[in-house]
């Protein structure tokens, strides 16, 4: 264990750290703006979120526990103290912190129409400090690697709550 701590200060994480972060705030939030986009209730956003949270979490964690596997196996290389499970553990984590920040708003009464306000600035908050992460390790500039990740994941809001409004509009949908 204490190894594992060592390596993570290290560095030796950050790609499963930034990978983990990145995705669980993107599909998370995904949810909430298409189901936000789509009106529906806190309870429905509650409950997809915490689905998409934990499912997509334990299989990010377990497909790159995999991948770190099947590369230790193809490249023949020296299995070192750092385990496949302890990558895919790392990604499953960052992904679950990350990813429940923008479903705080919705485990808390705020009013309904400051929820998705709420939860769009903690996402984006969070976006810009993973980006900003990466460059503990490689020393690029913070602001630009923060700003990277944050329009990327603004990008992917937008067009989840578009589709989210445009399937209820288009179909007819009513809630």
């Amino acid at each position: 264990m204490k190894a594992f701590w060592k390596r993570f200060r290290q560095g030796a994480y950050i790609g499963d750290f930034v990978y983990g972060a990145n995705d669980g705030i993107v599909t998370t939030f995904a949810v909430v703006a298409g189901a936000a986009g789509a009106l529906l209730s806190p309870g429905v956003i509650i409950i997809l979120g915490f689905a998409n949270l934990l499912a997509d979490g334990f299989s990010m964690g377990a497909s790159n526990a995999l991948a770190i596997r099947a590369e230790h196996e193809l490249a023949k290389k020296e299995r070192d103290l750092v385990t496949p499970f302890q990558h895919g553990l790392v990604t499953f984590v960052a992904f679950l912190v990350a990813g429940l920040m923008p479903l705080l708003p919705y485990l808390f009464s705020f009013s309904s129409g400051q929820q998705f306000f709420i939860s769009s600035a903690l996402a984006g908050f969070a976006f810009f400090c993973v980006g900003a992460a990466r460059t503990l390790i490689t020393k690029g500039n913070s602001l630009k690697a923060g700003f990277e990740v944050l329009v990327i994941g603004g990008i992917a809001a937008f067009v989840a709550y578009g589709m989210g409004w445009a399937i209820k509009t288009a179909f007819g949908i009513v809630i």
